[in-house]
């Protein structure tokens, strides 16, 4: 029995799109390690580090980190000493940092992205006062894979004291 050239052309067709597509199905874009931390000394910074997988090789992402933070600014005098106590301020709101990065031949990208406290805003200190950072706090962290649509929490609440007063 011959097998007409169109039957055996659409099952070559059918063969090959299969197997075309198999490779693409196998990617399936993962966090399989997240963790955040404050820099060691008087940095106020949380690195945001990360490794995600399943991404297929050479392939560029588009990451962001973020959390909602907190800040406490002071003015300290001369003598190291904060004046009073109503001569500070605490700001508020969501902090992000963004990056891109190239998956290698293992189809996973390891990588850190630091986030940085809240701009102190308006707030000033009078003349012969400095400001100082006192305090950050950063929780709901979370790293975004924005090319694939991925994101994955960081549990806890990171905060960092860096003058007392």
């Amino acid at each position: 029995m011959r097998i007409p050239r169109i039957v055996a052309g659409t099952v070559a067709l059918t063969g090959a799109l299969v197997l075309g597509i198999g490779p693409a199905l196998a990617d399936s874009p993962h966090f399989i390690k997240t963790s955040a931390s404050l820099a060691s000394g008087s940095s106020p910074n949380l690195s945001v580090n990360f490794k995600e997988a399943g991404l297929g090789d050479t392939i560029t992402i588009n990451y962001t980190a973020s959390a909602d933070a907190t800040a406490t600014y002071a003015c300290i005098n001369g003598g190291g000493n904060h004046p009073q106590a109503a001569n500070k301020a605490t700001v508020n709101g969501p902090v992000s940092s963004s990056g891109t990065f190239t998956s290698g031949k293992n189809g996973s990208i390891t990588a850190t992205l630091t986030l940085t406290p809240p701009d102190k805003g308006d707030f000033k200190c009078p003349n012969g006062q400095r400001l100082v950072l006192a305090d950050v706090s950063y929780t709901n962290v979370a790293i975004t894979d924005n090319t694939n649509g991925v994101s994955e929490s960081i549990a806890g609440t990171f905060s960092k004291t860096l003058f007392n007063f």
